[in-house]
């Protein structure tokens, strides 16, 4: 649950292996500005890939 003056936001994460698999998460974006990039499982690709943040 977020409120209105809250730093987090919640981000969608997306695969780079073009599955189009994605994972939900939150992040403060007062602290973190920058796009999230993780290394993450991605069950379609069956491998560990890099997940970036999409707006």
């Amino acid at each position: 649950m977020t409120r209105k003056n809250d730093a987090r936001g919640i981000v969608t994460l997306r695969s780079t292996a073009g599955t189009g698999f994605t994972y939900m998460t939150t992040k403060n974006r007062r602290n973190t500005p920058d796009r999230l990039v993780m290394r993450k499982f991605d069950p379609h690709a069956r491998a560990v890939v890099e997940f970036r943040e999409e707006r």
